[in-house]
């Protein structure tokens, strides 16, 4: 379909400009949000196209910068949609309480991309899943 070959076409190496214009991007990622993988480094470091990708599609925020990965504010509003997204976040916040808690909340599976930190700390998991 059209998305598939404007994805195609935003994907390629001649579009380099493309994939800089910041319009473009947000366009594409707020229909799917994983086209965030093809955005350039500088947009993949842009708070606004990185959280309008992952409101889109919450697997975005691998192809995050590692800045933005470490957000709390954008871990955050990604774990809320799907608790799995904190795989995708910075050891640090797969060891902060609060992200760690909203994750659980909405996905159990979370706890697998807990940190071994606050997983040790055996109390504080349980009152975070109680």
């Amino acid at each position: 379909g059209n998305l598939k070959d404007a994805l195609q076409i935003f994907n390629s190496s001649l579009n380099e400009n493309l994939r800089a214009d910041k319009e473009v991007v947000l366009f594409t990622v707020k229909q799917v949000g994983k086209a965030l993988e093809f955005a350039s480094d500088d947009l993949r470091d842009d708070k606004k196209v990185v959280m309008t990708a992952v409101e889109e599609d919450w697997t975005a925020l691998q192809y995050a910068s590692q800045t933005l990965r470490g957000d709390k504010e954008v871990v955050t509003a990604t774990v809320k949609r799907n608790g799995k997204a904190l795989e995708y976040a910075s050891e640090e916040l797969r060891g902060d309480k609060e992200v760690v808690t909203a994750a659980v909340v909405q996905n159990a599976g979370a706890l697998h991309f807990v940190s071994e930190v606050l997983l040790k700390d055996n109390e504080r998991i349980v009152r975070i899943v109680k």
